[in-house]
């Protein structure tokens, strides 16, 4: 089945057990950004299984093609559609789809797209750690507050293999953004981060008063509530 016909059959599937009434209440959590069939997470994520165990998964370029076509797609499950494929063959990928997850990222962009393509991209620099730095630089110095945000995220798994130099450099020269995705951005980083660290979290934070109210609360968030000595 060519990445075209799929896409179109998945969005029949997705119509025929779509929820108007659901629809609606999705669309206006999202701001109406997106349009919605009005599928739960566990609906669709149910309907896409059996549909790759019937019509398979792409890789290479027909799972390029399809990713874009899904991504494009103004309906926001059939977005979901193509970043779970995506997912699915993330540890097979080769080392150019850094270039398709950069596309994807500001791609009907928003924070639930993003932060998923962020464990894609997060995987990918594990598997292609030479890319890490020269991409990221990329973004950071792009315009685009999704990619710089993705620079912020990107080790949330990573504990104690995280790179917290890089982090905190990024975070440093982000810190006069009044974006609200980039100081949540930054405080979550630095909130996971701080499961692993707690001692170099807090130093971090009390040394830069310039970090952003938003940033520094989310930063100490998970160490207030477990009563941290370092607080």
């Amino acid at each position: 089945m060519k990445p075209d016909t799929y896409h179109q059959y998945i969005k029949s599937i997705f119509q025929e057990n779509g929820d108007p009434e659901i629809a609606h209440g999705q669309m206006k959590y999202m701001r109406h950004k997106f349009e919605y069939y009005g599928l739960k997470a566990p609906v669709w994520v149910g309907l896409l299984k059996g549909v790759f165990k019937e019509k398979g998964i792409y890789a290479g370029e027909e799972l390029k093609t399809f990713a874009r076509l899904c991504m494009d797609d103004e309906y926001r499950e059939i977005n979901y559609a193509g970043l779970q494929m995506l997912e699915k063959q993330m540890k097979k990928s080769p080392e150019e789809f850094i270039g398709l997850y950069e596309e994807l990222i500001q791609t009907n962009s928003w924070w639930d797209s993003v932060d998923w393509i962020r464990k894609l991209v997060a995987t990918h620099f594990q598997r292609f750690p030479h890319l890490t730095v020269p991409t990221t630089e990329k973004w950071m110095a792009s315009d685009n507050i999704w990619l710089q945000r993705i620079c912020l995220i990107f080790q949330l798994t990573y504990k104690e293999k995280t790179d917290f130099d890089l982090m905190k450099k990024y975070i440093l020269e982000l810190a006069g953004s009044k974006e609200f995705f980039i100081q949540k951005g930054a405080g979550w980083a630095l909130r996971q981060y701080s499961k692993t660290n707690a001692k170099g979290v807090v130093e971090f934070i009390n040394a830069n008063p310039q970090l952003a109210p938003l940033t520094k609360r989310e930063g100490v968030k998970w160490l207030k509530k477990q009563g941290s000595v370092f607080l």
